[in-house]
């Protein structure tokens, strides 16, 4: 079932919009639904899956572990070097 949504916008600004869809060859009803759409998706973020992806890379790379202090007295010990 579909349904209408009504946007209250000044005229400069619709007509800006409608010629943004014109130059994509679409109306601007359809221009409109596909900006929401990716606006919807850029603020979803990551899946449960994206994250647990992310951690097993992060899992199979070889970084330095060990006591934090000597960690920070390294990176400082490298500084000095420069």
């Amino acid at each position: 079932m579909s349904k209408r949504l009504q946007i209250v916008m000044a005229d400069e600004e619709i007509e800006e919009l409608r010629r943004s869809a014109e130059r994509e060859g679409m109306s601007l009803s359809e221009w409109a639904r596909q900006a929401l759409r990716r606006a919807q998706r850029s603020q979803e973020g990551p899946t449960a899956d994206d994250k647990m992806k992310a951690v097993e890379r992060a899992l199979a790379c070889d970084y330095p572990t060990g006591d934090i202090e000597e960690i920070l007295a390294s990176i400082e010990k490298g500084r000095d070097l420069h």
